[in-house]
């Protein structure tokens, strides 16, 4: 049976799909043609030198080149890359873990183990919504921390501008258990009866909505359990049905592959792409990451996240570490993304019209405004609680 007959219904069913479509098209070569821009590829794993590409993230043109083979890979292509030092200020990733670290201990003292998706709970560590947790606590460390270009550039490769940023912190301690195999949100975290209901072309748009990445906090080993992926099988259409079957989860385990990661790189790849976590049986690599759930700001992210809150918690040491020159404009761009609201809707058009153009201004927009003119903070904070209310009134 190929793929063309899954769809006659305009439905996917798991008891439909094909193990040797899917074999076949995981058993591709990701060539180096197709990545000029890689410094190497290892097992079918573009690697890339963030260093090396400075250029790219500078220059317009070359960084919209750059975006373009990256959104290739993650569509058509292998489904994942890594960016070598992605976040070279390893202080400021220092720093934040110290802050994780800190908040696991006041949550467990609080609420005891909680649960993971796809792993029992109490194997691991977890830190949802790390991204506001950190700039409630620590907003200079997370403004060091998310101003990394490269970031900003591969989630802007996959869902465009406006993005919206959420993270979670995983941190694995020696003996934690492997994940299961499987695809991620939207489709992934919905039950296969749910996800069975969706008809095939949403199967298709689900991961064009999302991007998921993670952030290196330490030397990570093989042994430390870096997630496990399986190349290319992104491209398997019926993959949303098919990942909870036996036999597909025996074949990734048989084929999958994994690159250890030094503190500062990270991975991207697409939602779709067959991954897990792997198993920490190192005796001393405690596996922090943090994972980024990045969502097209056309679709819902997966955490409710206070970015108002945030953007008053960061507007005034960002506004000053920006006017001491301590950020260049890509820098302060991706803080920008990676806390405020760069989309003007869901808005109330009666007391938010359209201003300029045909959407009304956006909090990304009043925060980068406001520091480029030296607003002071209070009258900024003012603004920013009128912005609100305009929507929601």
């Amino acid at each position: 049976m190929n793929t063309a007959t899954l769809t006659e219904t305009g439905f996917y069913s798991a008891d439909t799909c094909n193990l040797d479509e899917f074999a076949a098209l995981t058993a591709r070569e990701l060539l180096p043609a197709q990545v000029p821009l890689a410094k190497a590829i290892k097992k079918n794993i573009p690697i890339y030198d963030v260093p090396a590409l400075t250029e790219h993230l500078e220059n317009a043109d070359a960084r919209r080149t750059m975006m373009a083979e990256w959104a290739t890979i993650l569509k058509a292509g292998a489904g994942v890359f890594v960016l070598k030092q992605a976040q070279p200020d390893h202080d400021a990733i220092d720093a934040a873990s110290l802050t994780y670290e800190q908040i696991i201990k006041d949550e467990k003292t609080n609420s005891g183990d909680a649960a993971d998706h796809f792993a029992p709970a109490g194997s691991n560590d977890r830190i949802w919504n790390s991204l506001q947790k950190l700039c409630f606590a620590a907003p200079e460390v997370f403004i060091r921390y998310f101003a990394a270009p490269a970031i900003d550039a591969a989630a802007e490769s996959w869902l465009g501008p406006n993005y919206q940023m959420t993270a979670q912190v995983n941190l694995v301690h020696p003996g934690g258990q492997a994940q299961q195999a499987h695809r991620d949100y939207h489709l992934g975290f919905q039950t296969a009866e749910v996800s069975a209901t969706y008809p095939a072309h949403v199967h298709e748009l689900s991961p064009l909505m999302t991007l998921q990445g993670g952030v290196a906090h330490c030397d990570v080993p093989i042994e430390g359990g870096p997630t496990k992926l399986l190349p290319f099988s992104q491209l398997y259409k019926p993959g949303y049905a098919a990942w909870r079957r036996e036999d597909f989860r025996a074949y990734f385990e048989e084929h999958h592959v994994q690159l250890p990661l030094e503190k500062g790189d990270a991975i991207f790849f697409n939602p779709a792409l067959f991954h897990a976590a792997g198993e920490n049986y190192s005796t001393n690599v405690h596996r922090m990451v943090n994972l980024l759930q990045i969502s097209s700001a056309f679709g819902r992210a997966m955490e409710s996240v206070d970015r108002l809150g945030m953007c008053k918690k960061l507007y005034g040491p960002l506004s000053e570490i920006w006017r001491d020159g301590q950020l260049s404009a890509p820098e302060l761009d991706a803080v920008i993304a990676a806390s405020a609201e760069g989309y003007s809707f869901p808005t109330n058009l009666d007391t938010d019209p359209p201003s300029g153009g045909l959407a009304p201004a956006t909090q990304a927009a009043l925060v980068r405004k406001s520091i480029a003119k030296q607003v002071p903070e209070d009258y900024v904070i003012d603004h920013l609680d009128a912005q609100k209310a305009r929507k929601t009134a």
